[in-house]
């Protein structure tokens, strides 16, 4: 046989052997993620990274509260149901430090680590070892419609108080057309109604615990900031309010229900989209309102990509969440959907970019509102604890989910704020008394 035939069969069989190999070691991983905009885009894109690597995605996608309720479990007791969780800036630290999830420092140089947003990054850090990696991050401002302002000869100011958000809410909302000067989020969870409300709270000049770890649920401050939310949303807010989490009350904004919006920064690229939203040319912003302190007046929150140690398919997990939270992923999005639903707040060079600054109007405030957004100076009076809109222990998924269905079932009328906060604040002293941080 000529040595040329003889090269070429061989390298034939050489091909046929490199794609019987790569068949044999893809691997299916599973994702646990949220139901919101940014990661139905990164499901929708995830055939590229399955395409250029022979894996698959199978995908578990759920409301929020699900979602941690589905993914605390599973870490808890090594259940190895899920390669990928998307978990937030609340559990990475704890789960880190619980040796539940595996470090992702090692993605290589060309993941540029330090183009990572430096209070993003530090927050999903322990011990010098990253154990999540940011997909999109957040803080919280006031969305409002400028027509609206204009018509009622209203001026939303660059930072508002709550008694101006009050004022343009009873101005602005028109039942009779199903405009509602005020959309909050209700539905109680601690990532959900309790988002809203610990900022609100924290402004108010209230906190959760003194220094010496004893609950102030009931104190003057909390009746304040919660009777404040419950009569808005009585005279202002939108019907069925303990049903409206962040996805419904972007659909209530995006759809012209709502004047204003007080709510994550991460929404903006979606209510700015015309793609999505009914008045995207109607938009403008402003801070997050305060009251008596600017202190955790807006929250910082990054929903992240992390790999619990439970998985068996650490290799393709790390592939993947390279890949999702990469610049050229960023990139990819914007090529595709277009700049302003380029994932959020992870990323300088996103806010470097020129695609990206001409298409969100909002980009600056975003990024300086993130930048600002301190942990550690969450509240008028001093507190033992971190964490802006949570307290950043392991009692505080049950804390703030507990308190957060007492909101409700005021908001709703089924209590008064009176009777929901001495309940709640009845509760969690017995959770940390049991806990051991009340002696």
């Amino acid at each position: 046989m000529p040595i040329g035939k003889r090269i070429g069969i061989f390298a034939l069989s050489v091909a046929a052997s490199a794609l019987a190999t790569s068949a044999a070691l893809s691997e299916e991983i599973t994702v646990a993620t949220v139901n919101n905009g940014d990661m139905i885009i990164m499901q929708k894109l995830s055939p590229e990274w399955e395409k250029a690597t022979g894996n698959k995605v199978n995908w578990v996608v759920l409301e929020e509260n699900v979602l941690r309720e589905r993914v605390t479990t599973d870490i808890a007791t090594k259940g190895g149901q899920f390669d990928v969780m998307t978990i937030g800036g609340y559990e990475t630290p704890i789960w880190g430090k619980s040796g539940w999830l595996t470090p992702l420092n090692d993605l290589g140089d060309d993941y540029d680590y330090d183009d990572l947003i430096a209070p993003v990054r530090s927050g999903l850090t322990v011990d010098g070892k990253l154990y999540a990696v940011p997909f999109y991050a957040e803080s919280s401002f006031t969305l409002y419609r400028k027509d609206l302002f204009d018509a009622a000869g209203l001026k939303m100011p660059e930072q508002p108080t709550y008694d101006q958000i009050t004022e343009f809410a009873d101005k602005l909302t028109d039942k009779s057309k199903e405009q509602y000067g005020l959309c909050l989020r209700g539905k109680p969870g601690w990532g959900e109604n309790m988002a809203f409300v610990g900022t609100l709270v924290n402004t108010f000049g209230g906190r959760w615990f003194d220094m010496d770890w004893k609950p102030q649920i009931n104190s003057p401050e909390w009746k304040k900031a919660i009777g404040w939310y419950v009569d808005t949303m009585k005279k202002d807010g939108p019907p069925g309010i303990s049903s409206n989490g962040f996805n419904e009350n972007q659909t209530l904004f995006a759809s012209g229900r709502c004047a204003m919006w007080i709510d994550a920064t991460s929404a903006a690229g979606r209510v700015y989209d015309p793609k999505q939203s009914k008045v995207a040319d109607k938009v403008a912003f402003a801070k997050a309102p305060v009251a008596v302190t600017a202190n955790g007046s807006a929250w910082g929150w990054a929903w992240s990509l992390a790999i619990p140690t439970s998985t068996k398919k650490a290799d393709t997990a790390k592939s993947f969440v390279k890949w999702a939270t990469s610049k050229a992923y960023v990139q990819r999005v914007g090529e595709t959907e277009g700049w302003v639903a380029a994932p959020p707040g992870t990323r300088k060079s996103t806010y470097a970019s020129a695609d990206y600054q001409k298409a969100a109007p909002f980009a600056a405030t975003v990024l300086a509102a993130i930048e600002s957004a301190d942990p550690t100076k969450q509240t008028k009076d001093p507190v033992p604890y971190t964490g802006i809109q949570f307290v950043a222990i392991p009692e505080f998924q049950g804390i703030g989910t507990q308190v957060g269905q007492a909101i409700a079932a005021a908001v709703t009328g089924e209590q008064s704020v009176d009777d929901a906060l001495n309940g709640a604040q009845a509760s969690v002293e017995k959770t940390m008394e049991e806990a051991g941080y009340i002696k």
